[in-house]
């Protein structure tokens, strides 16, 4: 039977959001209905309220999120009723070339939830990454849950939905660092942030936080930075050389997603080094760069989407990194809010004064 819970709904471009009554169906084949713990409050979110993703209106919010599975539908074998999972929003099929060649964490054909949940008074809503967790129950496809250890806190777990997840993936999936390795990481929000913490468990010996905030740049050295560049006042290529000896970082991970700091970072790494792209940029960005520079640096320049992570392989192996001590992803909870407080949340962000709010469902 549809139940009947409390949601935050952006209902059209640039308006404040609000929390709403939102039907959740019951779950269809391959789906579950999840109640949510907690939530977290990211930028992607803040994208969708200001139609910065797409026009698809209304949306139901929230996607960095962990909670209990309530019910599944037909053919669900992997989750079951009582499951505490993470949310992801990439679940993989299963079929399509990538997955078929071992290699999951690129499927070309993700998906999420057939179904829709709606408003009370009848609009289907858009969840935001396939998701929708701002609110007290959600449906996604059973594929979107990844089972985790019950000890983690729901507030820090959440957060390995996405952005901690994009950071650390980004350092140590895509960018492949290693032990002894120079790291750069251009951006310090959170994603940025967990690069920098990706990079330490990597075993990185040298990791440097380029910033143009110096109250970021301060979270970065206390998440595990050990040296860090005010790129408003300091050209941030010339002071990664000097760091690295004159030669640039191995691996420079870009967290900011624009031309301008993308040429930094292209030319802030050693020769034979690696540039990871982990920010997302707009539509009408360009970028160009001399190509006899491209082919003469050699190295690779390389794209990280949600760090390409595999939720299955990833979310359990990170949580029993923090449960164990090794990864402190409390470090990156900000504050706790309420379901009716994300847009003051969105007005702190907006601002830089937070690293993550968190909802508490």
């Amino acid at each position: 039977m549809p139940q009947h819970v409390r949601g935050v709904v952006a209902r059209a471009k640039g308006e404040p959001v609000r929390v709403e009554t939102v039907v959740v169906p019951d779950p269809g084949p391959g789906e579950a209905v999840v109640r949510v713990q907690a939530c977290g409050v990211c930028h992607t979110d803040l994208h969708y309220r200001e139609g910065g993703i797409n026009d698809d209106f209304p949306f139901i919010l929230g996607h960095e999120a962990a909670g209990v599975v309530e019910q599944v539908g037909p053919d669900v074998t992997d989750v079951a009723p009582g499951d505490f999972v993470i949310l992801n929003w990439r679940a993989v099929c299963g079929r399509c070339r990538a997955c078929r060649r071992g290699r999951p964490q690129y499927c070309f054909d993700t998906h999420n939830a057939r179904q829709r949940m709606t408003l009370i008074d009848g609009p289907e809503l858009s969840p935001a990454l396939g998701i929708g967790a701002f609110a007290e129950k959600t449906l996604v496809a059973a594929g979107q849950c990844t089972k985790v250890d019950p000890a983690a806190s729901p507030a820090v777990a959440g957060l390995l939905g996405c952005g901690v997840m994009a950071g650390i993936g980004a350092a140590i999936n895509t960018g492949g660092v290693g032990r002894g390795d120079t790291v750069a990481v251009i951006g310090c929000g959170g994603v940025g942030d967990a690069a920098v913490v990706g990079a330490r468990l990597a075993g990185a010996v040298k990791v440097i936080a380029v910033d143009i905030d110096d109250r970021k740049l301060t979270t970065a050295r206390s998440l595990g930075a050990t040296h860090t560049v005010n790129s408003r006042t300091t050209d941030p290529v010339e002071a990664v050389r000097d760091l690295t000896g004159g030669f640039g970082a191995d691996v420079v991970i870009e967290a900011v997603g624009r031309p301008e700091t993308y040429r930094q970072a292209f030319y802030a790494r050693d020769l034979a080094g690696t540039v990871v792209l982990v920010g997302v940029p707009t539509p009408e960005m360009r970028l160009e760069l001399p190509l006899l520079d491209v082919f003469g640096r050699g190295g690779a320049l390389k794209s990280s989407w949600y760090g390409d992570c595999l939720p299955s392989r990833d979310f359990p192996m990170l949580i029993d990194l923090h449960l164990q001590g090794r990864l402190d992803l409390d470090a990156f909870v900000s504050d706790t809010i309420a379901l009716d407080e994300v847009e003051e949340a969105f007005a702190r962000m907006h601002k830089g004064d937070v690293l993550r709010s968190v909802v508490i469902l």
